[in-house]
């Protein structure tokens, strides 16, 4: 990394440190790295444990600086340079918040506040963090305490992401085998999605394997729901979108997608 550039993000993390720090007295005692790395983890973790409240412009405008130039490092994908699969539908493995599309969906929890464990590597806790506290805020402006059904939807804008929105959808929680029910919960995710994206005129959109991770719905059940639900949806709905990504982190997702997109 060029010497300048580390110096800038340096002095970014330090600013957004030190003001987070400032709002709690009971995290004054944080000694701030002065490790990159390690300011980075730092400032994801404090990001986590806040809740939702107003915050300087001064403070917006430096962490937008910040998260743009850290998802311009990853790498932003359009999902124009994505092949299909099927028809429009697409299996992609990659970070889904570097996905420039219209919209993409985010596996929440039903308080739609993302993940508030320290840099947790769930899709919930890094769609937050990238996007930008202003996420957070806009959701519990939504939301005003309430919960969010299984398979319902809410759009939000994605701040500081490259796609244009976010959708926030709740998958069932299963422990064991999944119910008939769980499995229509699981359906409506994607199917509640597809509809608000018609409405709203979005033609791409990217899925996450919903419920999949500590929500442990099985994975070859879930892709099947996923792939199978889209598939039908598209035979009563075409022409409505210019392409629907169905995004996999893993290997072992990647294979169970790519093996029952062609059953």
């Amino acid at each position: 990394m060029d010497l300048n550039i580390k110096v800038v993000i340096m002095n970014r993390l330090d600013y957004l440190i030190e003001e987070l720090i400032k709002e709690d007295f009971n995290l004054s005692n944080i000694e701030i790295p002065t490790n990159i790395d390690d300011k980075k983890d730092l400032y994801r973790a404090l990001r986590n444990i806040r809740k939702p409240k107003p915050i300087s412009e001064e403070y917006l405008k430096i962490q937008d600086e910040y998260l743009k130039e850290e998802i311009k490092n990853k790498g932003i994908i359009d999902e124009k340079d994505i092949p299909f699969d099927e028809g429009i539908i697409s299996i992609w493995q990659g970070d889904i918040t570097t996905l420039k599309c219209d919209v993409i969906v985010n596996a929440c929890n039903e308080y739609l506040l993302g993940c508030f464990n320290p840099t947790h590597r769930c899709i919930d806790n890094t769609i937050h963090s990238f996007a930008g506290m202003q996420l957070r805020e806009e959701c519990n402006s939504i939301m005003k305490g309430k919960t969010l059904p299984n398979g319902e939807v809410v759009l939000t804008n994605s701040y500081n992401l490259p796609s244009k929105y976010i959708i926030q959808t709740v998958g069932p929680q299963v422990d064991g085998m999944p119910s008939e029910k769980d499995k229509d919960d699981l359906r409506k995710c994607y199917y509640n999605s597809l509809e608000l994206c018609k409405d709203k005129g979005l033609k791409t959109i990217a899925f996450p394997c919903i419920a999949t991770g500590l929500y442990g719905f099985p994975k070859e059940e879930a892709s099947k729901i996923a792939i199978d639900t889209v598939k039908e949806y598209l035979k009563a709905n075409s022409n409505i979108f210019k392409h629907i990504i169905l995004n996999v982190f893993k290997d072992e997702d990647l294979e169970i997608y790519k093996r029952n997109i062609r059953g």
